[in-house]
């Protein structure tokens, strides 16, 4: 009786041991807590001269006390900031972005690939009990679409694609 409790004991420690809880691997946030690497720090907070001319706020928009390294930067060396919030897009990526919207945009494909992602995690998240070893669903579900740079590389070369930036072999 004794040897069994205690074959048991070390079972259970040996599975527990081996079970790995994925938190650092786990892409999804699954609580409703607040993020830690999502605190920065900011400027030191001011009063406005008046509250009338504060901008309505925005979720996901900047706020007043948001460190910009780069506009603080520029300020220093006595450059205007304001040079670096964009105005729209640059002349020299005009072309570009008229290329890419020739067939059209979707105001909509960030909801639009939400709902495929959580799809293609949904289908993909189910339980295995093959798979062994500590894994996360993202990985799960994306592992065949991963792109193998050494083998695009080594098509393009045969191909006669000259490749004169390409990673060195690893």
């Amino acid at each position: 009786m004794r040897r069994g409790i205690i074959a048991l004991t070390i079972l259970t420690l040996a599975l527990a041991g081996c079970s790995g809880n994925g938190k650092l691997s786990r892409i999804k946030n699954t609580s409703n807590g607040p993020d830690e690497f999502t605190v920065l720090p900011t400027k030191p907070l001011q009063t406005p001269d008046s509250y009338n001319v504060l901008p309505t706020p925005t979720p996901g928009s900047a706020n007043l006390v948001d460190t910009n390294p780069s506009a603080d930067g520029i300020a220093a060396l006595g450059g205007n900031p304001a040079a670096t919030v964009p105005a729209g897009i640059g002349s020299g990526n005009a072309g570009l972005v008229n290329h890419a919207q020739r067939h059209g945009t979707n105001p909509a494909i960030r909801q639009q690939l939400a709902a495929e992602d959580a799809d293609t995690r949904r289908r993909h998240g189910r339980v295995n009990i093959f798979n062994l070893g500590p894994n996360d669903d993202y990985t799960d579900a994306y592992k065949k679409q991963w792109l193998d740079a050494q083998a695009e590389k080594q098509r393009m070369q045969r191909s006669g694609v000259v490749t004169p930036s390409a990673p060195p072999a690893q």
